[in-house]
């Protein structure tokens, strides 16, 4: 597995917090190395100008309504460190797993969904069910040509999306399959933290997303 791994030079102590916090704010982390990875064959992926983009999604908001996308926040251990799992497209993009909901579908069907197909074998539903924690916030796209922001402007009373990130809790062990057009690096929070220009807004943002919890790391 093709990894990004520099990490800070002062690591995070998240035990010596817990006496001070909720069992519920613990997050229990694992081991990268708990983990197989594998690939599997490309999935198509949409190759349009961002003209093209914004007419798409005229298009499905006259359909549909607002365009709904679910995200996943999973975190793994490296170097006594706390990583975070992202998807790389085209050896550039990065993103978390996920994707758009399907007419009718709830969000945590859809993410189970969008796991499935993104990082394991397929949708069948084969290997341990996924764990879908709390919702950790929700960003915003006010308008088909804007970016998306942490919140709904009051004065916005049809926003054209809505993405929302939730926590996801791995077991002890657990495969990733991804498609041979993704990359799955694990990437430390001290290194997208505040970080825009690499990873954007929405993934720039998750470490202070998770700063209400204390991580337990569970050796192997």
């Amino acid at each position: 597995m093709d990894d990004q791994t520099t990490v800070s030079s002062v690591a995070e102590n998240g035990g010596s917090h817990h006496n001070n916090r909720s069992e519920s704010e613990v997050l229990d982390i694992y081991p990268l190395s708990c983990y197989y990875f594998g690939s599997k064959e490309a999935i198509p992926l949409k190759n349009e100008t961002l003209y093209d983009r914004v007419l798409r999604m005229k298009a499905n908001y006259d359909a549909y309504g607002m365009r709904n996308c679910v995200a996943a926040v999973i975190v793994v251990e490296l170097f006594k460190h706390p990583h975070l799992l992202l998807l790389q497209v085209n050896n550039s993009v990065f993103k978390l797993p996920g994707g758009r909901l399907r007419p009718g579908e709830s969000a945590i069907n859809c993410l189970k969904r969008k796991l499935s197909s993104k990082l394991s074998v397929g949708e069948d539903g084969r290997g341990p069910e996924w764990e879908i924690g709390e919702c950790l916030g929700m960003w915003w796209r006010p308008n088909f040509e804007t970016l998306l922001y942490p919140y709904l402007p009051p004065n916005i009373k049809r926003p054209k999306e809505c993405t929302k990130l939730f926590l996801v809790k791995l077991p002890a062990s657990r495969r990733f399959i991804v498609p041979k057009n993704f990359k799955l690096l694990a990437v430390p929070l001290s290194q997208i933290h505040d970080n825009h220009e690499a990873y954007g807004p929405i993934i720039s943002g998750v470490p202070q997303l998770l700063s209400k919890f204390s991580f337990n790391i569970v050796e192997s």
